[in-house]
């Protein structure tokens, strides 16, 4: 699904990346562990062409993204949903409000919307909040809003960058759970994240990042720094 072939990212002329060769195969779950700087949101921002590599090549789906247009990134980026630590909702919208408008930026129909947005808040069981606002949740129920949104437009791959990183234990269980059953329904997930905890329930290949290069791949694997 996704090839890194000898990738180098350069910031300042210190590398960001350098030399990552790495195979994401459909329906994977991977946890991408390393400290703070270590190149995880780097390596996410190249799969989403929001920075551009220094070397090398990344392909998704045998497409090479660093040879598609600034026009053309959009188009790539609804087959990829993002989710961040900083949650990023819309305050003044709410939770069904904030789904929907991310639908229509994409374009979809309204009748889609009033079709699809049910379905996606049941998903993430949050259907009895789709009219409360950001500061009427919790964190772990901001963050699955956020999940619904990046799952809006059907990704084949879901991104998320330190997801749990500002909530507590509880609420982090509730999202990594989240994240398997939306992979156990086919999605690929990268999920990057420094919490031991997470990646140790996961029990699914772990990929290892340090000083921008990868140390260790395993299959069914631990944390290990």
């Amino acid at each position: 699904m996704i090839k890194f072939q000898n990738v180098t990212k350069t910031y300042n002329h210190h590398n960001a990346l350098s030399g990552i060769n790495l195979d994401v195969r459909h329906g994977e779950f991977i946890s991408l562990v390393g400290l703070s700087g270590a190149g995880k949101t780097t390596l996410f921002k190249l799969i989403i062409g929001e920075e551009r590599i220094d070397g090398g090549q990344i392909l998704i789906d045998d497409v090479d993204i660093t040879q598609v247009k600034k026009s053309d990134l959009p188009y790539l980026r609804r087959k990829i949903g993002m989710v961040f630590q900083d949650i990023k909702l819309l305050p003044k919208r709410t939770a069904y409000e904030n789904i929907a408008f991310a639908m229509e930026v994409c374009g979809h129909r309204i009748d889609k919307i009033h079709k699809e947005v049910p379905k996606i808040l049941e998903l993430v069981g949050l259907m009895h909040k789709k009219d409360s606002f950001p500061h009427e949740m919790s964190g772990g129920e901001k963050q699955r809003v956020a999940i619904a949104r990046a799952l809006s437009h059907r990704p084949v791959l879901l991104l998320a960058d330190e997801p749990t990183g500002n909530l507590d234990e509880v609420n982090a269980a509730e999202v990594l759970d989240l994240l398997m059953k939306i992979n156990k329904l086919g999605t690929t997930v990268i999920l990057a994240t420094h919490d031991a905890g997470l990646v140790n329930k996961v029990k699914k290949r772990v990929i290892t990042i340090e000083a921008g290069k990868i140390t260790l791949e395993q299959e069914k694997g631990k944390y290990k720094l």
